[in-house]
């Protein structure tokens, strides 16, 4: 069996998305044990997204870059106040699995992340979708393109060809195409259309 082990830092709101693909086996930074990685995402004025009217877990465009500015810097202080609140609470002798409760889920994590070819590929093709969060989506590229290609190319030409940048059509999509190509535009027309 062809399995790869990564180990991934990983802000927790994405991670929260990773960890639903059930298909591998984790050890996660934990907490409640050590102290929190001292590090948080952060977004750069210009990569404030807009929420989208149509779709509920998506974005459609992006703030203006003032208003971006406004929101960049605010998280910046956000992030350096909550640290020095869980930096003070463990100083004060307070339990880390208490202590760590305010942290955003901005802070990252990081894990051991192993998992077979066969779920890897169903893992990538969800996450490199372009309907996938941008920031999930970085991650799956970058073990998509500079490691799997790498790692097996053969198997990942097949997933791109036969996965990631195939089209599935339906019964009668697929009866159209065939009485095209044998140019029968008669039988091509959509069922309620023929004559």
């Amino acid at each position: 069996m062809c399995e790869l082990k990564l180990h991934v830092r990983v802000p927790m709101d994405c991670w929260r998305q990773w960890i639903r693909h059930r298909t591998a086996n984790v050890n996660e930074y934990s907490t409640r044990y050590s102290i929190a990685i001292d590090a948080a995402q952060t977004t750069p004025p210009t990569d404030w997204c807009l929420q989208s009217h149509t779709n509920r877990q998506g974005s459609t465009g992006l703030l203006n870059v003032e208003t971006g500015a406004q929101l960049s810097q605010k998280e910046t202080a956000f992030h350096r106040a909550v640290r020095e609140l869980y930096e003070e609470r463990l100083a004060f002798g307070v339990a880390r699995e208490q202590a760590r409760k305010d942290l955003p889920l901005s802070t990252y994590t990081e894990a051991y992340w192993k998992i077979d070819l066969h779920n890897l590929f169903h893992f990538l093709s969800l996450r490199m979708d372009e309907h996938a969060q941008a920031e999930i989506r970085a991650y799956a590229e970058v073990i998509g393109t500079n490691i799997v290609q790498r790692w097996c190319p053969l198997a990942w030409e097949a997933f791109v060809d036969y996965r990631l940048k195939s089209l599935a059509l339906s019964r009668i999509e697929m009866d159209i195409i065939r009485a095209l190509a044998q140019g029968d535009s008669v039988r091509a027309r959509l069922p309620d259309e023929r004559e």
